[in-house]
């Protein structure tokens, strides 16, 4: 099983054990060891051909195009998340990545109505850019519980 190193910028560990690395796209990786898997949440393909990975068409401070595949892909990444270094990311960090990360946390126990704010004092205290990610994530949420 691997995990993320303790001390690791953007590890956010979820209520149910598992561990998820937050960054944005953009940024340098450093000394960041790889992901097993990564799932890119941004307008473009970012044909990322290093390490296993899935893109879910989501354009800046909007909501992804498909909820379908959008939900498909954060599921998948949190049953691999039990097993592998998984990281989510979008061009900043902090929107988009926020609000899979929050979808991620009712996937692990948080309610749907709180999961902004735990997001928020986990991961960063900005995550979740737009009212209307917030809504999303809730009405998914809901629709995860069912």
């Amino acid at each position: 099983m691997s995990r993320w190193d303790d001390g690791t910028d953007g590890v956010v560990e979820l209520p149910d054990g598992r561990c998820v690395r937050g960054t944005g796209a953009r940024r340098p990786r450093g000394d960041v060891p790889a992901p097993e898997h990564a799932v890119y949440l941004l307008g473009r393909d970012p044909q990322v051909t290093g390490w296993p990975n899935r893109w879910v068409r989501w354009p800046d401070f909007r909501l992804p195009s498909s909820t379908d595949d959008a939900v498909a892909a954060l599921r998948d990444a949190h049953a691999r998340a039990g097993t592998e270094r998984v990281e989510l990311a979008c061009a900043g960090g902090r929107g988009r990545t926020g609000t899979a990360l929050s979808v991620l946390a009712v996937l692990s126990g948080v309610a749907p109505e709180d999961a902004v704010a735990w997001v928020r004092e986990h991961y960063h205290p900005k995550a979740v850019e737009t009212r209307a990610q917030r809504r999303w994530v809730e009405r998914v949420g809901d629709l995860l519980l069912d």
